[in-house]
């Protein structure tokens, strides 16, 4: 069977997509379950905000090392290994760290055994992204990428969705034994449909860097560094939408449940049809690295504007019926901005690494990605009590222009 036999380069990317929205269907979902944790559990509110973030520091440790394997070992073995583990620890917490009458959990036990899923079920994203870059030619790799990156918010919404009235109406045990058999499911189908590629397979990676740069690791690639660096830059102004626009959108907008709502749901979708969008768009142009730039760029004047406007509306509070409704506009167009990237980065980060590295590429990236997403939520309430919202958004902006100078040169 050919490498690229259409059929199956489809195959491989269903696996890739399946594998990345059933991991976010977990690491979006179990948070949703907050209010409903925080009560089973007898938790503090301050006890939630850590143990939540346990799972996004454990990706964020595991993204590198699980990189590294996949180079090593394959696609196959790490999705089959890192899948099945998950899947494996969650059955572990369902039948031992869910709340039952007469027995409630200690939060360390919950903490830990969340750490651990975040842990092992890091290995879905470098492993499936290689997988991808292989089975894909040159002209469709953007797309395919932004594909498999829409399985984020797309499985994070479905947990979202399903998991809190899970925990209200059947409790944990629920909660983690559907996670578990989700998990056992998608490593079915890597057994099924994703196998390892011929040797020659990596040759249809074209290689953008010098033939010196693409053999060497790329812990020693000074390229891979300024791109994986900007990368995790320009995380902080998505993860300060995704995270913190709900508070924002009410202490300052003063706008009620519904409209924060549709806000973020605005977000949301516009999220998806832009990392469509912006797959097909690259493919077609061959343009990544410009289209980087120009989303860096865009981002950081649109959080300026965002910026600009809070400070005004503080300084003169009379003109908030005008300018308020700008800046909610602002947010809501610089959050679609800022989430709409991350398939054409990921692809340009493969293909400067090359081939036999593109694994521990991804996991690099990765790592600074989910830094970004364990760090913003804890620096946003330190930052407005000393700078205020305006200074949550210029700061996003600067993340924004470093990201300009980081990304790879143009042409």
């Amino acid at each position: 069977m050919s490498v690229l036999q259409p059929s199956h380069r489809w195959k491989v990317l269903g696996v890739g997509f399946a594998a990345n929205a059933g991991f976010a269907a977990a690491l979006s979902g179990i948070p949703a379950t907050a209010v409903v944790m925080r009560a089973d559990y007898h938790l503090a509110t301050a006890q939630i905000g850590t143990i939540l973030g346990a799972m996004g520091l454990g990706v964020a440790l595991s993204e590198l090392p699980w990189g590294l394997l996949t180079d090593r070992l394959g696609d196959r073995r790490v999705l089959l290994a890192g899948l099945g583990l998950t899947g494996f620890v969650l059955a572990l917490m369902a039948a031992f760290v869910a709340p039952i009458p007469g027995r409630v959990p200690p939060a360390s036990a919950l903490g830990a055994g969340l750490l651990l899923v975040g842990l092992i079920g890091g290995s879905v994203n470098g492993s499936s992204g290689r997988a991808i870059m292989v089975w894909f030619r040159e002209g469709e790799r953007g797309l395919a990428m932004s594909v498999r990156q829409v399985a984020l918010p797309a499985g994070g919404a479905l947990g979202a969705l399903v998991l809190p009235s899970l925990a209200a109406s059947a409790g944990f045990q629920a909660v983690y034994g559907v996670l578990a058999l989700l998990c056992l499911a998608i490593t079915a189908l890597v057994w099924l449909w994703l196998s390892e590629p011929p040797p020659d397979a990596t040759d249809t990676l074209r290689i953008s860097a010098t033939p010196r740069s693409a053999t060497r690791s790329p812990l020693c690639n000074g390229q891979v560094w300024r791109m994986v660096v900007g990368l995790g830059a320009l995380c902080i102004p998505q993860v300060a939408v995704l995270t913190f626009a709900a508070v924002f959108l009410h202490d300052v907008g003063g706008l009620g449940v519904a409209a924060i709502s549709a806000s973020i749901v605005a977000v949301q979708v516009g999220a998806v049809l832009g990392r469509l969008w912006s797959g097909r768009f690259t493919d077609r142009r061959n343009n990544r690295r410009p289209f980087l730039k120009g989303c860096a760029l865009t981002t950081a004047a649109l959080y300026a504007t965002l910026g600009g406007l809070v400070a005004w509306v503080s300084l003169v509070p009379q003109h908030g019926a005008l300018l308020l409704p700008l800046a909610m506009s602002a947010l809501v167009i610089g959050g679609i901005v800022a989430s709409s990237w991350h398939g054409i980065a990921y692809t340009e980060l493969a293909i400067v690494a090359g081939s036999s590295h593109v694994g521990t590429a991804l996991g690099l990236g990765n790592t600074f990605a989910f830094g970004a997403y364990f760090v913003t939520p804890l620096a946003i309430p330190l930052v407005v009590e000393s700078l205020g919202w305006a200074g949550v958004w210029f700061i996003a902006a600067a993340a924004g222009g470093l990201a300009i100078l980081l990304f790879p040169r143009i042409g």
